[in-house]
């Protein structure tokens, strides 16, 4: 399939109003058939494209990013026939979260800086101290360390709700419109992130379960959508974390399912890590996958057709 005559790559990654009615006009112009239709059913999930994540002068961004969605974007205009319905993240944060530096300061009362990781044991020696929820913080800083094998990372405040870098990037949100009027199929947006008291790295659950809020548990609905589908395409940002625990939560939903395993295709080349210095986050984020890949999963490039 051509590329749409609005397309210009060279503001994949910029900041400008994506022009919607172009988009749409162009997508009803295909006159492809519904999506309801489809055979196979194929789904796309798309983890977390925002400005703040995609965009060079992003509160987070993640190098690579712009290619990474660039390649997103050409992969959806390439590929709109065969599309059955794009699903799309959102992180979505406030001020006040555990991950931020204001829910922290150090012994001289200082907020401490984006990257720097914080332990039980520095809790303990009095080297920082939560200002909200001590008890439960301690709680959690446990349970990541015994139960999850992390440590809890302070972050660069980004995707706040109510700013410019919690929205898609601008040429991704086009092709999802285009997408939605050439196939006649609403994107489905899952907003992930809200909860104060845990990071929430994988669309699909918190880092640590919390029984008082609505996205606080595993989203068995949303699982349950996706098992529905032949083919299920994961790209998006970042690799190293956001997309990474997404995986990590459906092989773990589907152990023991080959059968839906096998389904899953990871756009390896649509995907970037976090860089931090004196982390190794690729590495890592390479092992886990290498390990999923025996159990059936599939890694792929946005330049294979589907199947």
């Amino acid at each position: 399939m051509p590329f749409p005559e609005f397309y210009d790559p060279g503001k994949v990654g910029t900041a400008y109003k994506p022009n919607i009615y172009e988009a749409v006009d162009a997508g009803v112009d295909l006159r492809l058939a519904s999506a309801d239709n489809d055979n196979p059913q194929v789904a796309m999930v798309l983890v977390d494209m925002q400005r703040d994540f995609v965009h060079r002068d992003g509160a987070l961004y993640v190098p690579g990013a712009v290619d990474d969605c660039r390649r997103i974007v050409e992969w959806i205009y390439r590929h709109v026939g065969a599309i059955s319905k794009i699903f799309v993240s959102l992180d979505s944060h406030y001020p006040l979260q555990i991950f931020f530096p204001t829910w922290w300061r150090d012994a001289d009362k200082r907020h401490p800086a984006p990257n720097t990781v914080i332990t039980v044991e520095d809790v303990h020696a009095g080297r920082c101290q939560p200002v909200y929820e001590p008890e439960w913080t301690l709680q959690y800083l446990d349970q990541l360390e015994n139960q999850h094998k992390k440590q809890l990372m302070i972050w660069p405040f980004h995707t706040l709700v109510g700013t410019s870098g919690h929205s898609l990037s601008p040429a991704l949100y086009q092709a999802i419109c285009y997408h939605t009027a050439a196939r006649q199929a609403q994107p489905e947006l899952i907003i992930k992130g809200e909860i104060a008291k845990t990071e929430h790295y994988s669309i699909l659950e918190p880092e640590v379960k919390v029984a008082d809020h609505p996205q606080g548990q595993l989203n068995v609905r949303l699982l349950g959508e996706l098992e529905q589908f032949d083919l299920v395409y994961i790209a998006g940002e970042a690799k190293s974390h956001c997309v990474l625990e997404t995986v990590n939560s459906m092989m773990r939903h589907f152990r023991g399912q080959s059968h839906i395993i096998s389904r899953l295709r990871i756009l390896e080349d649509a995907m970037s890590s976090v860089h931090v210095p004196g982390i190794d986050f690729e590495a890592m984020t390479n092992e886990v996958f290498e390990q999923h890949k025996t159990r059936g999963l599939t890694l792929v490039t946005t330049g294979e057709g589907i199947g």
